[in-house]
């Protein structure tokens, strides 16, 4: 499959408008993104790519800042190979946790080691939003609690999970790069009891789980918040991120909606993961 990589340069650049733009780009199809500290690469399969929708997205997005792009047209890529070269590095998290990828090595001890190679899938545990979901699971109790990784990117979150005693495990991605590369990181990491879907919430109609971990964008959360709720069991948790400190109001406003209590959460950068729990 060939690719579009589309290079954004921001005037002035800032990180988290980076991040704001990667949440709208992720909305009209760009699969991938690389950031830098000067300017955001991002991908898209060659067949999905509309310019207009580009320049549609670009003129809508409501912040202060100029963003220029150039379009190159790129073949298939070694993924594993562009990530050791230029992106991904071992990291710990909660001193319990080591994710790392199978080309690493002088790896740092933990309880919990996990080998990601992410090709153009999102969730290295990098990014905030990850590592504090990687966080709640390592204070969860998951002995035996099915568990649902919503939007899994490399499963990184549900093979936490497994390790951790879950069990009844689905992990859920739209994007088939997503869902094959947990497919490899799974087996990588032999952890069993994992099924993993290709699809949306449109999956969910008629199952039920202890847990559901949901790590990707406020519309999408808002948007499927009532099929989340629906398939959790009363008393059962559902765990969100991907959105920052100032959506909480209308994820929580959402949540009430459908039965759910906030009960915390918790920052890093301006990005948060809230826990919430189905009350009837």
């Amino acid at each position: 499959m060939n690719y579009i990589e589309v290079k954004f340069q921001m005037s002035p650049y800032q990180e988290y408008i980076s991040d704001l733009l990667i949440a709208e780009l992720g909305e009209i199809g760009f699969e991938s993104f690389a950031p830098t500290e000067d300017y955001l690469e991002a991908y898209i399969l060659q067949d999905n790519f509309e310019e207009s929708n580009l320049k549609m997205t670009l003129d809508n997005f409501q912040y202060e800042v100029k963003i220029e792009y150039t379009i190159t047209p790129i073949a298939e890529k070694n993924w594993n190979e562009e990530w050791e070269k230029n992106y991904f590095e071992p990291i710990v998290i909660g001193n319990d946790c080591v994710i790392h990828s199978s080309f690493h090595k002088d790896i740092p001890q933990a309880k919990y080691d996990i080998v990601i190679d992410p090709k153009m899938a999102f969730g290295t545990g990098h990014h905030e939003t990850t590592s504090l979901v990687i966080d709640q699971i390592l204070n969860m109790d998951l002995a035996d609690k099915s568990l649902l990784d919503m939007g899994c990117g490399t499963a990184v979150l549900a093979i936490l999970a497994a390790m951790r005693g879950a069990k009844n495990l689905l992990a859920i991605d739209i994007d088939i790069w997503c869902t094959d590369n947990s497919i490899e990181n799974i087996a990588m990491n032999n952890v069993e009891g994992i099924k993993v879907e290709l699809g949306g919430a449109e999956l969910l109609e008629g199952l039920h789980f202890d847990i559901i971990l949901a790590n990707i964008n406020r519309n999408i959360l808002l948007a499927d918040m009532e099929k989340y709720a629906a398939c959790l069991s009363i008393g059962g948790e559902l765990y969100m991120s991907g959105f920052y400190t100032q959506d909480i109001p209308l994820i929580e406003a959402e949540a009430n909606r459908n039965s759910l209590k906030l009960i915390s959460y918790k920052e890093k950068n301006n990005w948060v993961v809230v826990k919430t729990i189905k009350e009837f």
